[in-house]
């Protein structure tokens, strides 16, 4: 299997494109020839032409790659590796939805053959590569799991944004079902990881330190948001108090903030999920995911507090929040949470409008129900600055100024990267 990749004599394929499994085609494409699938025929369109329709990588990115996009199953007949890199969100009530897992495993199920490799790289709880997607290809090809076909896991690392830890230069968490597997998946990963791998004693193993990876991170946040909320009733600054405890060399550096995304806000819940499954009722994991589903709705509040301190009349104001996407400098708005901010603003009958430097209107209409402005006006009331977006941190004080009404207001700084540099309008931060 390893030989035949390496001489071209079979191919690799990547299913779903997104902004994790494109990275992948394409670093494997310039060594493997390699097939591309996704279901959305337009954004197939796009990567044909060059184009991320995710906004992740330059069109430089896909020259000199061996690849073949295509949203035809027939094509990956002769491939003879999977790499299936489909996103794992949560549904309205917080619960796993597995269905494009499930959906992407039937697909792939009508052209596995014996001897094919299978590796899962979307996020998913303990066990789920084991008893929700083997079950599907041994179902539906007739083939015999180990036997007839390999499964491996190995979770992704790609963090959305990040030019510097990219998927060449994090070390790969291998795992498969046998030590041939797991040598073979091992040696195909180590053909663009420069990092290395690491090689999981387990495909559960492999699964659940993925899914700690983003629970630790989502813990830490929660704490400082917390910490936030009290430090605003002593009247200390967060970001003061972290600058001061910072100077201990092992202080950990988290800052509070919206805890959005598909992965810190969501891959949690997975866990929480498997645990109540066997019988566990986790306590600090699913408290902290309530203290930053909460922070939205806060951020908010402590807004129109402010607002009326400043003997303003709610229903008549004006706020401008700036940044919709999940975090800074990219343009995805999935599971945004600057949208808790915004509806909670709304719900005081506040008129509120949004920009954002890199996310589509059109996108955001579609997924939230409100368009961004296409201008910033000159009359708010208020400013909230969601997302540290780098245009917006060109700005000064004169600039906001320039966007309040009377060049009086409140700038809400959710992240602290103005502070100190706002000396004559109201001030407040996280």
């Amino acid at each position: 299997m390893y030989q035949e990749l390496l001489d071209k004599k079979t191919k690799l394929a990547v299913i779903g494109l997104g902004y994790v499994g494109l990275p992948i085609a394409l670093e494997f494409a310039r060594k493997l020839s390699v097939i591309g699938f996704d279901i959305n025929a337009k954004r197939v369109e796009m990567m044909k032409n060059g184009i991320d329709p995710s906004n992740e990588l330059e069109s430089a990115d896909f020259v000199g790659c061996d690849i073949q996009f295509t949203a035809n199953v027939d094509d990956l007949k002769e491939v003879t590796f999977f790499i299936v890199a489909v996103p794992t969100p949560v549904d309205d009530h917080r619960v796993p939805d597995l269905t494009p897992l499930v959906k992407a495993t039937e697909t792939l199920s009508k052209v596995l053959k014996q001897g094919d490799y299978v590796v899962y790289e979307s996020t998913v709880y303990p066990g789920c590569t084991e008893e929700d997607c083997i079950p599907i290809l041994e179902k539906n090809t007739g083939l015999k799991f180990v036997t007839d076909f390999k499964v491996g896991y190995s979770p992704e690392r790609i963090n959305p944004g990040d030019k510097e830890h990219t998927l060449t230069k994090i070390t790969k968490v291998v795992s498969g079902c046998d030590a041939e597997s797991l040598d073979v998946i091992a040696k195909v990963y180590e053909i663009v990881v420069k990092a290395g791998v690491h090689r999981a004693s387990t495909i559960k193993v492999a699964e659940a330190a993925k899914i700690i990876e983003n629970t630790q991170r989502d813990l830490n946040i929660a704490l400082m948001n917390e910490l936030s909320k009290i430090f605003e009733k002593m009247g200390i600054n967060t970001y003061d108090v972290l600058e001061a405890a910072g100077t201990k060399w092992n202080f950990l550096p988290f800052r509070p903030g919206l805890v959005g995304g598909h992965c810190i806000g969501v891959d949690p819940y997975y866990l929480t999920h498997k645990a109540l499954s066997v019988g566990y009722t986790p306590e600090v994991i699913l408290s902290g995911r309530h203290i930053n589903d909460s922070m939205g709705e806060w951020v908010a509040k402590n807004v129109v507090q402010r607002l009326i301190k400043a003997g303003k009349s709610v229903q008549d104001c004006k706020v401008l929040v700036l940044g919709a996407t999940f975090k800074e400098n990219v343009s995805d708005i999935r599971n945004s949470k600057v949208v808790d901010v915004i509806n909670e603003l709304k719900s005081y009958s506040i008129h509120v409008d949004v920009a954002d430097a890199y996310a589509e209107s059109e996108e955001v209409k579609h997924e939230y129900g409100f368009e961004l402005v296409d201008s910033i006006g000159n009359d708010y009331d208020a400013i909230v600055v969601a997302v540290n977006h780098k245009p917006y941190l060109a700005y000064t004080e004169n600039d906001f100024k320039g966007m309040l009404k009377d060049g009086k207001g409140l700038v809400a700084d959710l992240k602290g990267v103005f502070r100190g540099k706002i000396n004559d309008l109201t001030y407040w931060s996280l």
